[in-house]
C-alpha cells in the first residue's frame, strides 16, 4: 500500500472532509436534536424510508442495472436510482460505475481502484480519501449515452444536496408541521442516514473481499457471507457475484436475504424492469463442485482418475438440471391440453411426467452422491486410509 500512503499533496480534501465531517455533524446534531425533542415514531420513519431508498438505489440500481446490466430498467425506476443514488453521495452512476466496472476487470491488481490487498482500510473508505492522479471515467459509454444519468453526473452534488437533505427535510416539516419536523427529517433522513449508507455500502469492498467463505472460486478475495448481507442490502454473496456477475441475484437462494434482488424481482411485476438474468442452477452448482474440489486438492499431487471422476459428476450433474428443466416443459405444455383429456387419460399422463421428473431428480442426486464420495476418497487419500467403495 506504500503507494497509496496520504501525503499533505495527494489528500482530496473534499472527499476528506465531508467523510470525516460527516459523521461528526450527525453525532453533535443528534445530540442535540434528542436533548431538546427528544424520539418518536417520527424519526425511525424518515431514517428508514430514506436508508432504503438510497442505500438500494446503489446496489440495486448503480451497483446491478447500471453496472453489470442484469436486467433492463424503465424509465421511472432509472430516474429513481438516479435521485436517491445521488443522496447516496458517493458520486454520480457513470464515475460510480466506471471504478466499479475497473474493480470487476482488475480485482485485486493494481488497477484496481479499491483492491483490498492494499489494506483493509484503504479498500473500504481511504482510496476515496486520497487522489489516485487524474479521475479515469472509461468503460461506461452505454450509461453516458443514457440522458437520465448523464443529467444526473452533470447535475450530482445539486442533486444530492436537495434529494439527500432539503428533502427529508421538507418530509418532516410537512409530517409534523413544525420546525421539530424540519430539523428532524435533516438530521435523521439526511446526516445520520448519509453516514450510515455510506459505511453500508462501502464494507462491500472492504469486509466482503475480507471475511466469509469461497464456495465458487478462489480466482479474488471476494468472499460469502450471509451475515455482512444484512448490512448491505444483500450484497454479502460477494463470491457468488464476482463469480456470476450477470446474475441480478447476490443471494441466488430464495431463503438468501437480499434486499436488492427482492426489490428487481417486485419492479419487475408492476413492468419496471424486464429481462431478469439468471445463471442456470446447473451453472452455479457445478461451479460449485469445481471449487470445492479445487480447495481439497491444493498444493497436492492428483491423478488423472480423480480429474476424471470429477468431470463425470460435472456432466451428469447438469445433463441431469437439463433434462429436468425439458421434462418440466413439457409437463407445463401437457396441462395446456387437461381439457381435451378423459379424467382417467389425464391421470395417467399426468402420473407418467412426475415419473420422467422425478428420475431427473434421482441422476441430479446421483451426481450429488459420487461428488461425495469423491470427495471422501481424497480425504482418505491425505489420511492414507484405505477409501471406502
Amino acid at each position: 500500500m506504500s503507494e497509496h500512503i496520504a501525503q499533505p499533496t495527494n489528500i482530496n480534501l473534499i472527499n476528506s472532509s465531508f467523510l470525516i465531517g460527516t459523521p461528526i455533524l450527525a453525532a453533535t446534531s443528534l445530540v442535540y436534536y434528542s436533548m431538546n425533542y427528544g424520539i418518536s415514531w417520527f424519526e425511525p420513519v424518515i431514517f428508514f424510508f430514506f436508508y432504503f431508498a438510497s442505500g438500494l438505489s446503489i446496489t440495486a440500481g448503480y451497483h446491478r442495472l447500471f453496472s453489470h446490466r442484469t436486467h433492463k430498467g424503465e424509465w421511472p425506476l432509472r430516474l429513481f436510482y438516479a435521485l436517491f443514488g445521488a443522496a447516496a453521495f458517493q458520486n454520480s452512476a457513470i464515475k460510480w460505475c466506471s471504478d466499479h466496472r475497473r474493480h470487476h476487470l482488475k480485482t485485486d491488481e493494481d488497477e484496481d481502484p479499491y483492491s483490498v490487498t492494499d489494506g483493509f482500510v484503504w479498500a473500504h473508505i481511504g482510496w476515496v480519501m486520497v487522489d489516485q492522479g487524474d479521475e479515469i471515467v472509461e468503460h461506461v459509454e452505454d450509461l453516458q449515452a443514457d440522458k437520465i444519468l448523464a443529467w444526473q453526473d452533470r447535475h450530482i452534488f445539486l442533486i444530492g444536496f436537495l434529494v439527500g437533505i432539503v428533502l427529508p427535510g421538507l418530509v418532516g416539516f410537512a409530517l409534523l408541521g413544525n420546525i421539530h419536523g424540519l430539523l428532524g427529517g435533516m438530521i435523521y433522513g439526511g446526516f445520520l442516514r448519509v453516514v450510515v449508507v455510506h459505511h453500508a455500502t462501502f464494507l462491500i469492498n472492504s469486509a466482503a473481499h475480507t471475511w466469509g467463505t469461497q464456495p465458487y472460486s478462489t480466482a479474488n478475495t471476494s468472499k460469502d457471507s450471509p451475515l455482512l448481507s444484512f448490512f448491505t442490502f444483500g450484497e454479502g454473496y460477494h463470491n457468488f457475484h464476482h463469480t456470476f456477475q450477470a446474475d441480478y441475484r447476490n443471494g441466488h437462494r430464495w431463503y438468501h436475504w437480499d434486499p436488492s434482488k427482492w426489490l428487481i424481482q417486485t419492479a419487475s411485476w408492476f413492468g419496471l424492469t424486464k429481462d431478469l438474468h439468471k445463471i442456470p442452477d446447473k451453472s452455479i452448482e457445478s461451479r460449485r463442485m469445481k471449487a470445492t474440489f479445487e480447495r481439497k486438492v491444493e498444493g497436492q499431487y492428483i491423478e488423472s482418475d480423480y480429474q476424471e471422476k470429477l468431470s463425470d459428476c460435472v456432466s451428469q450433474l447438469r445433463k441431469g438440471f437439463t433434462d429436468l428443466m425439458e421434462r418440466r416443459k413439457e409437463f407445463k405444455q401437457a396441462k395446456k391440453s387437461k381439457k381435451q383429456q378423459s379424467k382417467s387419460s389425464w391421470k395417467s399422463m399426468k402420473e407418467a411426467h412426475r415419473n420422467r421428473i422425478k428420475q431427473c431428480k434421482m441422476k441430479i442426486a446421483e451426481a450429488r452422491n459420487e461428488f461425495k464420495i469423491l470427495m471422501k476418497s481424497l480425504k482418505d487419500k491425505r489420511t492414507n486410509k484405505p477409501a471406502s467403495a
